[in-house]
């Protein structure tokens, strides 16, 4: 893979220092008077300076620069420590991302609640100042461990290896495939072996790019490829065809996991907006509205403990994988759950909106309403997540061919940047097209929207996609490698660490 090696260590501490510096430019933005913008006075706000502005921005952009960096790298190097040859290790590997996510959501349960508390009541710098400390001492924790990791020696960009792939098969596009594949140029077993890599066989799929690894005159030492007749680069192995197919078959799944991540982003945009129009006391305490997010970690949380230590050991006596079910099956249920939770979004906030017409049809400012009416879509949310953000992560590390494992991890990221994007698209489309219609769905008086039917269309679009992942999941086959399969005996049976069920949709 690209960062499977030292480098990536180096690459990972400094991407974790670039966030360490943003944390430390948003903690001055808020402690030195003269970075910090001016008080409101009354109604109106005084401009922030441009050196304000910078200071504040550039932390953030710093911050989310480290963030893209390291979340791929860090995930893959955890789980390269386990080895796939050991069938003990490889049996814990199938635990790893429940419970590094795990780690991941308490953070994040801390942040929404911890942290959250004391910005708003004792002062923003502690709020920013704690996990700025947090990050100086994650990374000195992360360089203390660097001579005990396993590290896997550099392999070259996967961008290079599949750009190569897709050139020599244009390049030799005139030429016929041979009868019987082993008659493509591959490696012997023991060259992977060697290096604690797989050998993949040829498959059918996407049969135009095996021309990479067709022989110009199969008697030939050299593969018939010596100048002048063809160029070296257009001699590939097998292998190398059959890892870029693999990543060009994940692409597909990967578009249907965008919808899925637009639905995550309303827990930290509309779900808080709704929170801010209703009653939050709880007795002399004052709920932060973002502080309901803690209910979707905090399911996260139980909801992955339950899934690897009762729902796994307790399916698998009767699928015989090791998973319990397979990683499509769950990320499909997940989907699920969200077009569940969307439902249940929008009837409570088609009560939320009758409730506000009973204060007046241009009832503004917060109602007699608990704020703790959210706390289903919430709590449903959260579960969907855990099955669903678990799954996305370990399915395209998993999936990814061996040399490739970080851009696979990375692919599984870009779902959530770019779920982000669509879901101000889709909102600020929802406003455009329904102003101009006389009745937006979605407006600063939240009381005279109509957030339920924007909720209800993200439902529809949820469901669609669904249908699609479905669709593409029945007929995905799962990736194999040439290699013994290993059995190993668990409660409630043997399984076989190699193999992975067709999905069912």
């Amino acid at each position: 893979m690209c960062c499977q090696n030292l480098y990536c260590i180096c690459f990972d501490v400094a991407e974790l220092l670039n966030r360490t510096q943003g944390m430390i430019l948003l903690t001055l933005s808020v402690t030195v008077p003269a970075l910090k913008p001016p008080a409101c006075d009354g109604a109106s706000c005084p401009r922030a300076s441009a050196l304000q502005l910078g200071v504040y921005f550039g932390g953030l952009y710093t911050i989310a620069l480290g963030h893209g960096g390291t979340k791929p790298n860090i995930s893959t190097i955890g789980a390269d420590q386990f080895d796939d040859f050991d069938p003990a290790e490889k049996l814990h590997k199938l635990s790893f991302f429940n419970w590094w996510m795990f780690t991941i959501f308490l953070g994040i349960l801390f942040s929404s609640t911890v942290l959250v508390y004391l910005q708003d009541n004792v002062s923003w710098t502690v709020g920013y100042g704690i996990p700025t400390l947090g990050l100086l001492a994650s990374v000195a924790i992360f360089l203390a461990g660097t001579p005990l990791y396993r590290h896997k020696a550099p392999q070259g960009s996967p961008f290079t290896s599949m750009g190569r792939v897709i050139a020599a098969a244009v390049w030799k596009r005139g030429m016929a495939l041979p009868d019987d594949a082993k008659e493509l140029h591959e490696l012997e077993l023991e060259h992977y072996t060697s290096r604690r890599r797989f050998r993949m066989d040829a498959t059918d799929s996407m049969r135009f790019l095996n021309k990479a690894a067709v022989k110009v005159n199969p008697g030939d030492a050299d593969g018939g490829l010596a100048p002048p007749r063809l160029p070296p680069w257009t001699l590939c192995t097998m292998t190398q065809v059959e890892e870029t197919k693999q990543i060009a078959k994940l692409v597909p799944l990967l578009f249907t996991l965008v919808v899925p991540c637009t639905l995550v982003a309303q827990a930290n945009t509309l779900y808080v907006k709704q929170g801010a129009t209703l009653d939050r006391r709880l007795g002399a305490f004052l709920v932060p509205p973002a502080s309901l997010g803690a209910f979707i970690t905090l399911t996260m949380l139980i909801c992955v403990a339950l899934y690897d230590r009762v729902f796994v050991p307790a399916v698998r006596r009767r699928t015989k994988n090791p998973r319990g079910i397979t990683l499509l099956q769950r990320i499909g249920v997940g989907m699920l759950l969200q077009v569940v939770t969307m439902v249940i979004t929008a009837g409570i906030e088609n009560r939320r909106l009758s409730f506000a017409r009973g204060h007046g049809p241009d009832a503004a400012g917060v109602l007699p309403l608990t704020i703790f009416v959210l706390l289903p879509q919430f709590v449903l949310l959260g579960a969907a997540d855990a099955l669903l953000v678990v799954g996305q992560v370990e399915f395209f590390y998993d999936q990814a061919p061996e040399s490739m494992k970080s851009l696979g991890t990375a692919m599984s990221l870009i779902g959530y940047g770019a779920g982000n994007v669509l879901s101000s698209a889709i909102l600020s489309l929802v406003g455009r097209v329904t102003a101009k219609r006389g009745n937006p769905w979605v407006t600063n008086n939240l009381n005279a929207s109509r957030l339920d039917y924007y909720y209800a269309l993200l439902t529809v679009l949820a469901a669609v996609n669904l249908s699609v992942f479905l669709a593409l999941s029945v007929r995905y086959k799962y990736r194999s490698e040439s290699r013994e399969t290993i059995d190993v005996d668990v409660q409630g049976g043997p399984v076989r660490l190699n193999s992975e069920p067709a999905p069912v949709a």
